[in-house]
């Protein structure tokens, strides 16, 4: 279901890919794809006009020319290189697109849109590690991203554990990630929802394979308990 928040829709496709489309036509898209996760099957927009790549994970140029338009600009994490993914994928700069590369933690304005960037990442003495005690995301390899879209800022912190900047932001719409083992998980989530006290809370990054399944339900229950807007994208 599409969400209408403000002068702002916003889609939940699916894991990180979310749209966003302000009122004047300006569209956005975070972390299309992966394709191997089926996020996109089907769907061939070309309508984006600013296309947010926040890891080396969700980097897929198939799924960015789907949703890109030929005048898009991309933005990726600068630690982004093709030689270092476990799957066949060109590099940034191929393709056939205007490339920006950004550090975790500056902010730029591109149009008429205002952006920043958010240092995203496991803390390597937390619960996201895997068996060896290696953070699934170790600081330095990418980052979130905040976008202000008519007057909207809208916050997708990327793959990351809660960081305790995290809470002094100011936003209105706060889209976690909610799915744990790899990121913040449901309970954090909801916590740091409460810090933050954003206008709407819309959960990604679950469900969409089995190591982060999760009860989205009792998600929306907790956040809501604590006086905070949240709602769910209940296609996915």
């Amino acid at each position: 279901m599409t969400v209408r928040f403000g002068a702002v829709t916003v889609d939940w496709i699916g894991l990180a890919t979310i749209r966003l489309e302000g009122q004047t036509g300006a569209v956005i898209y975070t972390d299309p794809g992966p394709e191997a996760y089926g996020v996109l099957d089907g769907l061939e927009p070309r309508d984006g006009d600013l296309i947010l790549v926040s890891h080396d994970h969700h980097y897929d140029p198939d799924s960015i020319r789907r949703v890109a338009h030929e005048d898009a600009i991309v933005v990726v994490h600068e630690s982004i290189d093709a030689r270092e993914i476990d799957r066949e994928v060109e590099q940034p700069e191929s393709l056939p697109y205007e490339v920006e590369r950004v550090r975790a933690d500056e902010s730029f304005v591109l149009g008429p849109l205002d952006l920043f960037t958010t240092p995203a990442y496991n803390d390597p003495a937390g619960p996201h590690v895997d068996e060896a005690g290696t953070p699934y995301h170790p600081e330095g390899r990418g980052c979130g991203f905040a976008v202000t879209v008519d007057g909207v800022s809208a916050f997708w912190p990327g793959d990351t554990d809660v960081l305790p900047f995290h809470e002094e932001l100011d936003v209105d719409l706060f889209c976690p990630p909610i799915g744990g083992t790899f990121t913040m998980d449901r309970h954090e989530a909801a916590d740091l929802a409460d810090r933050i006290r954003p206008d709407l809370v819309l959960p990604v990054h679950y469900d969409t394979f089995e190591a982060i399944e999760i009860d989205a339900d009792a998600f929306v229950v907790d956040v809501a308990n604590r006086g905070v807007p949240v709602v769910l994208d209940e296609q996915n």
